[in-house]
């Protein structure tokens, strides 16, 4: 039997969500539920391990909505960053485009 991970929500995850329709929190809670709760650093079509950046590690892709999150495997807890909704090439996060990384 697979060792369950806890999930952890950033307070701007929180935010995040609570910016989404009813329908796109619940396609994105029950997302995390059935593909990070036993095996988050399992490559696959919807779970991709990032280019190194100060966001995330990881990458949850559940149809336009994206979960962006961390992986810490000795405590077994997935930490759940930022949430947003994939248009094109964009990420859009509570309205805005998100950017990975801050203006040098």
């Amino acid at each position: 039997m697979l060792e369950r991970f806890q999930i952890d929500v950033t307070e701007g995850a929180e935010a995040d969500l609570r910016w989404l329709s009813a329908y796109a929190r619940r396609v994105v809670l029950d997302g995390l539920e059935v593909h990070l709760r036993h095996q988050p650093t399992l490559g696959s079509r919807k779970i991709k391990s990032l280019r190194p950046n100060p966001v995330a590690g990881w990458e949850l892709r559940l149809g336009d909505f994206r979960v962006l999150y961390d992986v810490a495997e000795e405590q077994r807890v997935v930490t759940v960053q930022v949430v947003g909704e994939k248009r094109g090439n964009r990420l859009i996060v509570q309205g805005q485009e998100f950017a990975a990384h801050e203006s040098d």
